[in-house]
């Protein structure tokens, strides 16, 4: 089953292939959602400090009947933190949001401020912050360290003063939206690439393609494209906070052919509907 399933980092530690994003969730909703993804038997839970639900995330991880050392608990820092100081304090302030004696993973959410995505020059700023985010990992306040929405430029920008390499990079994967050659160079640089909003943002449940290729394995259209971000070799997170549909995401135990995996790499689709106001969709 899935939920059994894991990567193994390079730096050695254990993430489980599927997750459960919360982007959406309210804080006062989150600990349920938390709680009963974990009853399910999701390991990975994924949040972030844009997100403004830590708080109910860290609740439900704490009330969870499993130990707190077989679950994966990962959160982001601000986009608009660029600097040392602020980036350091940020990853304190989630570990008391979360009320947490350590995260398993923290990614610098996106190399520019949402304000200004893919726009002006913040190689300076996310240096400083990564700086923050290594210190913060060799004192063992983080597990594993990160990025999200970075692309090659960023990544390089990193490595040119890094003393710990990115270990994950966390990225918009789906059917009709698969940033093949970002895949390959993350993986090259022995970075794993997380799936976020594997199923598009829901939009992708209206296309005939995907629908007709789901009703060939007897699938669901979200089961069929969490599958394919984890035969592309990432971290699957597919946000809900509904217990069935956690329940179906799961089930994903089949496989989808190589000319199958062809045709998903190779389709384009990117309507996000109302969502695409948001940076990570519209790309600006």
């Amino acid at each position: 089953m899935i939920l059994n399933e894991s990567y193994t980092l390079s730096n050695g530690v254990q993430i489980p292939k599927l997750g459960l994003g919360t982007w959406f969730i309210d804080d006062d909703k989150a600990a349920d959602a938390v709680t009963e993804a974990v009853a399910i038997g999701y390991r990975n839970i994924d949040t972030a400090q844009a997100y403004n639900n830590e708080r109910g995330v860290g609740e439900g991880i704490r009330a969870s009947a499993v130990p707190r050392d077989e679950l994966f608990v990962s959160t982001k820092l601000a986009a608009e933190i660029k600097d040392y100081d602020d980036a350091a304090a940020a990853i304190d302030g989630s570990l008391a949001t979360l009320g947490l004696d350590h995260i398993d993973l923290m990614l610098i959410h996106s190399p520019q401020p949402w304000n200004d995505f893919r726009g002006g020059d913040y190689a300076e700023g996310n240096r400083e912050a990564w700086r923050a985010l290594e210190d913060a990992y060799k004192a063992g306040k983080l597990r594993s360290i990160g990025v999200s929405n970075f692309e090659q430029r960023d990544l390089e920008n990193i490595d040119q003063s890094c003393t710990v390499a990115p270990q994950v990079n966390q990225l918009l994967i789906h059917a009709g939206n698969t940033p093949t050659e970002l895949i390959a160079y993350s993986e090259s640089k022995s970075i794993l690439p997380e799936a976020y909003s594997p199923i598009a943002h829901g939009e992708i449940l209206q296309n005939p393609d995907i629908q007709a290729m789901a009703a060939r394995y007897e699938v669901t259209v979200p089961q069929l494209c969490i599958r394919y971000t984890l035969q592309l070799g990432t971290v699957s997170l597919p946000k809900s906070a509904n217990p069935e549909h956690m329940r179906s995401n799961a089930q994903v135990d089949f496989v989808i052919t190589d000319d199958d995996m062809d045709l998903l790499r190779n389709l384009r689709a990117r309507d996000y509907g109302d969502n695409s106001v948001f940076p990570v969709y519209s790309g600006k």
